[in-house]
């Protein structure tokens, strides 16, 4: 039984097989809707400003033509599709634009999108690539710029008192996945990665409140519910956005499950929460720039190289055996340098571990995907998990 078989969760199938329904919903009843590109864009500081934040996705099933008239073709190809599908009217319905100084095929694209779809309202949140104290003091001032720029647009000034509150709702979402991804360390876990996936990217879509509302009534329905058979192998993903079931469904379909990850959507940005302590952008800037994990961030190394690789990847090392890994898949996009520089240095973290890897790259497009199963059923068979 997937999840949008369960009756009181039907919604979720709804909400991801036509993404952004509920935000036109809104639009239609006078809320303005904000479109942002990345996890790294501070959603508190948009829904504390009184709008609602939407995050851009990507269509693995609908051809990139129009984006290629505006954007050279060795841009990544997420950055690409979200783009299409915008000047194909898909997200119409909004009024301003978000983009962070994420990757450089977000950031550098950023006039583009600003230009072409002339939305009432874009900013650009300049977040610095270092993780120092020097970078978290300027960053701190770019999130209080990024406040009264929103607030100016929305008619409203944006106090602490407001971005606490919005703290306190987004930690309460990321509180919730993670005790639902926790499920997933159980021998026969009540939860498929396919359909964690599909769960964040519906609620990834929908009003914050909504979401967790929606993710409590899964937390019932997942403690209660017969999980499935267990298939041999427990598998990991680490990759950048991954926001469409395909590539994981496929993962499954192969034999496996998919138990744990290091993407976005994903344990990336629910597995930590923002501090509620002190001042609230002081909270946001060190949970934006320095706890998320991010292959676009520099982390200067202090000590031997071990130590530099555990600051860097420890994380993934825990969920690999917190999780009961058998084996991790390294998915990265074509033309994706942020994380593809990390490739080598990841892969000797994972294989110390004594976890065997298998590294893909991939163009995000459903036209790849026979030729990736090939290369994953031999990879679990090399498994050869009992």
């Amino acid at each position: 039984m997937t999840l949008d078989k369960i009756d009181i969760l039907s919604t979720i199938g709804t909400y991801y097989n036509q993404y952004g329904i509920r935000a036109r919903e809104l639009s239609k009843e006078g809320k303005k809707i904000i479109g942002y590109l990345c996890g790294l864009t501070p959603v508190e500081i948009i829904h504390a400003a009184g709008l609602v934040p939407l995050r851009i996705k990507g269509n693995v099933h609908e051809p990139i033509t129009k984006a290629d008239t505006q954007m050279e073709t060795i841009v990544c190809p997420l950055v690409r599709s979200c783009y299409d599908i915008s000047l194909k009217g898909y997200y119409d319905f909004l009024s301003g634009l978000v983009i962070p100084h994420a990757c450089d095929s977000i950031s550098r694209t950023y006039d583009i999108w600003r230009f072409t779809l002339g939305l009432p309202y874009s900013h650009m949140v300049n977040m610095p690539h270092s993780t120092d104290d020097s970078s978290l003091e300027f960053f701190k001032n770019i999130l209080d710029t990024f406040r009264l720029s929103i607030g100016k647009f929305a008619g409203k000034e944006i106090s602490d008192s407001d971005l606490r509150n919005s703290i306190k709702v987004y930690n309460n979402y990321r509180e919730k996945l993670k005790k639902i991804s926790d499920l997933r360390k159980q021998t026969q876990p009540p939860i498929t990665g396919t359909e964690m996936n599909r769960l964040l990217v519906a609620t990834m879509g929908i009003p914050v409140e909504e979401a967790n509302t929606l993710l409590d009534e899964t937390l019932k329905e997942l403690k209660k519910r017969q999980a499935p058979s267990p298939k041999k192998a427990r598998l990991m993903i680490i990759g950048s956005q991954v926001d469409d079931d395909a590539f994981i469904n496929l993962v499954e379909e192969s034999g496996a499950t998919v138990v744990i990850d290091d993407l976005c959507p994903g344990t990336r940005e629910y597995y930590t929460t923002v501090s509620e302590k002190g001042a609230p952008v002081e909270g946001l800037a060190e949970h934006y720039l320095r706890e998320i994990k991010c292959g676009r961030t520099y982390r200067q190394q202090k000590g031997d190289y071990e130590s530099y690789l555990e600051d860097r990847f420890g994380h993934d090392g825990r969920f690999i055996k917190e999780y009961g890994v058998d084996g991790v898949i390294v998915y990265i996009y074509k033309y994706c340098d942020s994380f593809g520089f990390e490739v080598p240095a990841l892969k000797s973290y994972i294989q110390s571990k004594g976890v065997p890897v298998l590294y893909l790259e991939d163009e995000y497009s459903m036209a790849s995907m026979a030729r990736l199963k090939t290369r994953i059923q031999a990879f679990l068979e090399m498994l050869d998990v009992d």
